[in-house]
């Protein structure tokens, strides 16, 4: 499972640098970037998804705060 949440948040990582990258490359004349972002967000939404999934089956366990 941690492999798991590690590789979500590199693909949510990496879809936000290549939005930077598409913003400062084609200076808001292209759609490159909306997209970018829009799969960020969706990475993000799949990630949350995946945990709360994860939780209902057992898969992971809360350890609150020490």
């Amino acid at each position: 499972m941690k492999i798991i949440v590690a590789i979500a948040f590199i693909l949510i990582l990496g879809s936000l640098a290549s939005a930077f990258l598409f913003l400062m490359r084609d200076k808001g004349k292209s759609n490159r970037t909306v997209y970018a972002l829009t799969l960020r967000v969706g990475f993000s939404v799949l990630l949350f998804i995946l945990l709360l999934v994860a939780y209902k089956f057992g898969l992971i366990q809360p350890t609150g705060l020490r």
